[in-house]
């Protein structure tokens, strides 16, 4: 009997990209392609369609709108998306809405895609492959039990095996989120995540009242350091100011870079004497701290702007933040390595200092 081949529909809207798509894919795969959303959809109308590897940024409609789409018109096919490091939010966007089995990041090594679909067409034949053990399982009768139990074990391997082929899926899918929610420089959590958790702290202080701070840090004259270090001189200084802010602040407080030399501390149940403590803390321990790039000390200072809201006070993140940021430029303008502090409950303006 001969091998099967697999169906493949490549969907892009560059000529180039299903050209050498297809003259590489030929060999193992029935290649079909599409330049638009539209024409994909009118192949599934036509035929049955094993796998589908569709371009995200199409015209019109998106990959990820096709992928939802061929997720309830043909639950069977295998989905796969190709996208850029940059779109790592239409990413997940796939995953949650079209449920891809792989994704795939431009540009693409031809190996690394043939590998990927090597394993889509594995977990696709094992699931036909299942599917047609358990009709012949329902046909047999009392007196095959011997083929019976034959029958049930392959059904347990290909069962192992497509649990494995979905949990390796499922820890992608993890990554994937983690890289979406983490600074790549220093592993902490970056500016989409700090916006998360604040907002989830501020829910949580509709229910059970207490004080809130949120801190802006920014190292001061950044720009000479790297000036003089060059890029790798300053990436240095940020991943062990990153070191010494995380372990300035307590195991509750929740610490992310939101942007260059810029970090944000989100102090749950901490008031404005508090404020001032951890703030403190966080100052002294960098302008303490040893920061050494090949062999050179870089003295590294920080000014800390912090916006404090009391127990029974209500409080709106952009408020917090644009406060927050308003403090960090007073502790600019009148010296830097230092703190300021505004209450949002008392300062009608950016203008009064706490």
């Amino acid at each position: 009997m001969a091998k099967y081949k697999c169906s493949l529909l490549v969907v892009d809207d560059e000529p180039y990209i299903l050209s050498t798509l297809s003259a590489l894919l030929e060999g193992e795969f029935e290649v079909l392609t599409a330049d638009c959303v539209e024409a994909a959809q009118a192949h599934f109308e036509s035929r049955e369609i094993d796998l589908v590897l569709t371009d995200q940024k199409m015209p019109r409609l998106t990959g990820v709108q096709l992928l939802e789409w061929v997720r309830q018109y043909s639950p069977r096919t295998i989905r796969l998306m190709m996208t850029g490091f940059a779109d790592l939010e239409e990413a997940v966007d796939a995953i949650n809405k079209g449920q891809v089995f792989r994704y795939l990041f431009k540009p693409w090594k031809p190996d690394e895609l043939l590998d990927v679909l090597h394993s889509a067409a594995r977990t696709f034949l094992l699931e036909r492959s299942h599917e047609q053990l358990l009709d012949e399982l329902r046909q047999l009768n009392d007196k095959l039990r011997q083929m019976n139990a034959e029958l049930e074990q392959r059904v347990d391997e290909r069962t192992k095996a497509l649990q494995e082929a979905y949990h390796e899926l499922e820890q992608k899918n993890k990554m994937l989120e983690k890289l979406a929610l983490s600074d790549p420089l220093t592993s902490l959590s970056n500016r989409r995540a700090m916006d998360r958790l604040a907002e989830r702290e501020l829910r949580r202080r509709e229910r059970y009242a207490g004080p809130l701070t949120v801190l802006l840090i920014d190292v001061d004259h950044f720009k000479s350091i790297n000036d003089r270090y060059l890029l790798p001189g300053g990436d240095k200084v940020l991943v062990d100011l990153a070191k010494v802010l995380k372990a300035s602040i307590r195991t509750v407080d929740f610490l992310g870079r939101i942007g260059g030399e810029e970090f944000m501390v989100i102090a749950p149940q901490t008031n404005m004497e508090g404020a001032v403590v951890l703030g403190e803390r966080i100052r002294t321990g960098v302008e303490s701290a040893q920061f050494v790039y090949k062999q050179d000390v870089i003295p590294v200072r920080v000014s800390i702007g912090g916006a404090v809201v009391d127990a029974g006070h209500d409080a709106d993140y952009d408020a917090m933040k644009h406060l927050a940021s308003a403090a960090l430029s007073e502790a600019k303008r009148t010296g830097r390595n230092r703190c300021v502090f505004y209450t949002l409950a008392e300062v009608p303006s950016f203008e009064q200092a706490s």
